[in-house]
């Protein structure tokens, strides 16, 4: 007996819901499983800009947000244009990408940032909370030339942990820092999939933990 339309119907629906759920789950990265005081698993590392390339390691912290570990950036060359970044895939376009950092320490800067849609690592978008400048601003990365194009003055404290997420959908942009939105911008330079991650600037020390993104 031959299957009813109907019923291979229903199959066809129910396959095509799971996949696009399963396409939609957040990729979550706590650091928690990793061993200390080594890179993390599934992440690349460069470097925009000149200076030291970075020092990305897994630490311990007493007050991460999902205890017991972070991701911190430990170089403190104060070389000004230099932004080390961390990223990882799959390469996603549009997406909402959350991280909680801590800027520790830093004379030039303390800055932590997300990057999305980076092809490599002169190119890309960026947005940062500076608790030096006290302020979060947004960027397209392009041959290693940082342009701001939204920005928000408002306090960004040193020493305690902070939530900066970006919303990217098509050319919209939409920046929230500890849950407010900050930046809503549009912008055209990279309009494909790309991946995503973290970066600090100079001799920023940060920081990370649950670097969150949900593909949309």
């Amino acid at each position: 007996m031959k299957p009813y339309p109907y019923l291979l119907f229903l199959v066809a629906l129910a396959t095509v819901v799971a996949v696009s759920a399963e396409e939609k789950a957040p990729i979550t990265f706590s650091f928690d499983s990793e061993s200390a005081n080594q890179a993390p698993k599934g992440f690349e590392f460069g470097r925009t800009g000149g200076g030291a390339p970075g020092k990305w390691v897994v630490k311990t912290e007493k007050d991460a947000p999902s205890a017991p570990n972070v991701l911190a950036q430990t170089d403190a060359d104060d070389t000004d244009y230099r932004f080390p970044v961390a990223f990882t895939g799959p390469a996603l376009k549009d997406l909402h990408l959350s991280v909680k950092c801590k800027p520790v320490s830093g004379r030039v800067d303390q800055g932590c940032g997300l990057v999305f849609r980076l092809k490599d690592a002169d190119n890309y978008y960026v947005t940062r909370a500076n608790a030096l400048e006290n302020n979060v601003r947004l960027y397209h990365v392009v041959k290693g030339k940082r342009i701001q194009f939204a920005g928000w003055n408002g306090k960004v404290t040193s020493g305690a942990w902070h939530e900066l997420a970006v919303d990217a959908q098509g050319d919209h942009f939409q920046v929230f820092y500890d849950g407010n939105k900050v930046i809503d911008a549009h912008d055209t330079t990279f309009s494909e999939a790309g991946k995503y991650g973290l970066w600090t600037k100079a001799d920023s020390v940060i920081y990370f933990d649950d670097l969150t993104a949900t593909p949309k």
